[in-house]
């Protein structure tokens, strides 16, 4: 009988030791592979706003469609002016660099040349998947809820503007529910998002992420 007992006690033992462990080492699990989906999703969302930026440079404004910005990654061009040659330091002296950059042009002493560069390039490495642009990371093929509009602030400026998103249900997806839920309303007592975003449609944020 007391052999029983001891045996008895000492699994609850074990039991209570494991249900302790787990108690800790569940935030440190959800905490790190957390980590590294917003990681890797916030990275994603700065490319995106960097190729909306180059957008808006040639065109003038954003676009809320994914096939439009695809594209233009892939196909269309920068214009940069090359620069051949140098202004001599004794002219620009005595002109001034304005002037003594028209000068030396018209002497031909130096030259410009307009050259076209891929924006893709231009933004990305060689093997950027330029079509993974558009999916949320570590999910089944989610796509990134994408707008872009024009916003009149309180002095009635027209402001172009850009919003990308994915809420944090559909990244954190699969991982303990009570977590997500806590760390949801956290983040979005913080940001007024409950997931990750980049620009709004509503603030003139200089197309700031709600990570920053």
């Amino acid at each position: 009988m007391k052999t029983a007992i001891q045996v008895v006690l000492l699994v609850g033992i074990i039991i209570l030791a494991y249900l302790l462990f787990e108690s800790i080492q569940k935030p440190i699990r959800f905490n790190k592979e957390k980590d590294r989906r917003e990681a890797t999703t916030i990275q994603r969302l700065k490319d995106i706003r960097s190729a909306q930026i180059a957008f808006r440079a040639e065109y003038n404004r954003y676009t809320g469609d994914f096939d439009t910005l695809i594209n233009f990654l892939k196909t269309d061009s920068f214009r940069v002016v090359k620069a051949i040659g140098s202004v001599p330091d004794s002219m620009i002296e005595v002109l001034g660099k304005a002037r003594a950059e028209r000068q030396a042009l018209r002497d031909h002493l130096i030259s410009r040349d307009t050259i076209k560069l891929s924006v893709k390039d231009s933004l990305f490495a060689a093997n950027y998947y330029i079509d993974s642009l558009r999916y949320v990371p570590f999910t089944k093929g989610y796509k990134f809820k994408m707008a872009a509009g024009v916003l009149e602030t309180g002095s009635k400026v027209q402001v172009r503007v850009f919003e990308v998103k994915v809420p944090y249900d559909i990244l954190l997806a699969g991982m303990d529910r009570q977590l997500v839920i806590n760390y949801k309303e956290t983040r979005e007592k913080i940001t007024g998002y409950p997931g990750l975003r980049v620009g709004s449609l509503v603030e003139a944020t200089n197309n700031a992420g709600n990570w920053e």
